[in-house]
């Protein structure tokens, strides 16, 4: 594969889920839609295949990856789960959580998938492609989201077309992904637990399975994927809470505002989640040099959706 040629993109049959499939368990980067944002998945077990998603993501190798697995079985192979994660796993999974646990001492893992920390960020994923390839390879992947390092998340096979181009030899195509933003990232402490990354299960959501005593982490310790400062950024400066656009900025929009792309007119937060990262391509790929951001709540999944915009307008 050329430098200048494209990635090989599969449709969903069975035949594309066992190229995929076999791909991976020869040590082959693979792209894949999740029910969150589109994942650069390889084998969690093999060194040289971890090392490909470093490569191809220009990653710092501080950043843990997150581990997919198709069911609690296959994470009881990896980490050790108390009760409340268990609970957790009962109330959350298949779905858009990813739960850091203890990793076993005998986990069949590369070093480089945990980045030297004694913990594994786990998920059992929702969308049905990614469980078929799971089923199909037999592994747990790694398979943090398939862009460039610090850039906007794919939610689409064209968002990671155009992100990685030839870095990836090949993408199954599930289409636009319905939750539009990356897992919630929930840590269980001995005394409560924190949220490490905002995402589509909310704060709320878990307290109503652990309880009241959960925190927000302040991201200075990065232990998962997702709390470096600057993330998710258009290549481009980002202005926040604006109630106009001016002359030289492209303008997203949140409720009954005029604006060059409109998260949700109606003010539907689940709505806005989706299509976020798309509106941060889009603003990549027109001639205006600056954003511009209406305000978004700050409840619900609206938390999410600010904490990608604060890194996404964060300095480089």
């Amino acid at each position: 594969m050329t430098d200048n040629s494209l990635p090989r993109i599969l449709g969903t049959d069975v035949g594309a889920i066992a190229e995929a499939a076999s791909r991976l368990q020869q040590g082959g980067l693979v792209a894949l839609p999740t029910e969150t944002v589109y994942g650069l998945a390889a084998r969690a077990d093999q060194a040289e295949a971890v090392a490909a998603i470093y490569r191809a993501k220009g990653r710092p190798d501080f950043n843990p990856l997150i581990v997919h697995v198709p069911d609690l079985a296959a994470a009881e192979a990896l980490v050790l789960l108390d009760d409340r994660a268990r609970d957790l796993a009962q109330a959350f999974w298949p779905g858009p959580l990813t739960i850091v646990l203890p990793k076993r001492d005998d986990a069949q893992l590369a070093a480089a998938v945990t980045a030297g920390l004694p913990t594994v960020a786990i998920r059992c994923p929702a969308h049905p492609v990614m469980r078929a390839v799971l089923q199909a390879s037999g592994l747990p992947l790694a398979a943090p989201s398939a862009n460039r390092s610090g850039g906007v998340s794919p939610t689409s096979a064209a968002h990671v077309a155009d992100s990685l181009g030839a870095r990836v030899e090949m993408i199954v195509d599930g289409g636009t992904c319905p939750a539009g933003i990356e897992s919630t990232i929930v840590a269980l402490r001995d005394s409560g637990w924190q949220v490490l990354r905002p995402g589509p299960v909310t704060q709320e959501d878990l307290a109503a399975v652990l309880g009241q005593g959960g925190s927000v982490a302040s991201g200075e310790k990065i232990e998962a994927p997702g709390q470096m400062t600057s993330h998710y950024a258009p290549g481009k400066p980002v202005r926040l809470n604006a109630a106009q656009k001016a002359a030289d900025e492209f303008f997203i929009g949140f409720g009954d505002v005029e604006a060059d792309y409109q998260l949700s007119r109606s003010g539907d937060l689940a709505e806005a989640a989706a299509r976020l990262y798309d509106a941060l391509h889009a603003s990549a790929h027109v001639a205006l040099p600056k954003v511009a951001v209406a305000p978004i709540p700050e409840s619900g999944m609206g938390v999410a959706i600010n904490d990608r915009l604060r890194r996404a307008a964060a300095p480089v």
